[in-house]
């Protein structure tokens, strides 16, 4: 079975230099453990020494609606 807990937020650039470097620190630590904000609440994780990235970008531009940009990171393992 699979928990999935998730968030949606907007934030400023700033703010999103502070939740990549909050994570980055996560997974820089020498606990094996990792402590993920998701929202109101923190997920811990147990990633091992190496994992799977995948980043996709999406760029559309649309006649009416103007232009829209999508990053998506994935970080995916097996604990």
């Amino acid at each position: 079975m699979a928990e999935r807990t998730t968030a949606d937020e907007t934030l400023t650039r700033e703010e999103v230099v502070t939740y990549f470097d909050h994570l980055s620190n996560a997974f820089d630590e020498t606990d094996d453990e990792v402590r993920v904000r998701v929202g109101n609440k923190t997920v811990e994780l147990e990633p091992p020494e190496t994992v799977e990235l995948s980043v996709d970008v999406i760029e559309r531009s649309a006649m009416f609606r103007g232009k829209r940009e999508t990053i998506e990171i994935e970080l995916s393992w097996k604990p």
